[in-house]
């Protein structure tokens, strides 16, 4: 593999703010961004910017999306995205971001 991979790891957290709640992780093959969102609207709108701005390839969200908010994430942007899965996420009040944020 020639080409780096710039990717993201989008997470959910209370009173998250993307623009300060970040960091990266750089590797030979792998650039990953960390950054959290205090909701799905907010991941939504970080997705995009990343992927238009930022040259992001791939997304990966944490377990706090569930079905609903993966899915508005992978609507909203033209590039992979995967999921970790939780069905009740421990930080968040073991519930899913869909009761939460959907």
């Amino acid at each position: 593999m020639s080409d780096v991979l710039k990717a993201a790891f989008i997470f959910v957290a209370p009173n998250a703010d993307p623009a300060r709640n970040r960091n990266w992780v750089k590797t030979e093959a792998v650039e990953l961004l960390a950054v959290a969102v205090k909701d799905y609207a907010q991941a939504e709108a970080l997705a995009k910017d990343l992927v238009e701005k930022d040259g992001i390839k791939a997304i990966e969200l944490c377990g706090g999306f569930g079905a609903a908010g993966t899915a508005r994430i992978a609507a909203a942007v033209n590039v992979p995205v995967g999921v970790v899965r939780f069905d009740v996420h421990p930080g968040l009040g073991n519930v899913s971001g869909d009761t939460l944020f959907g």
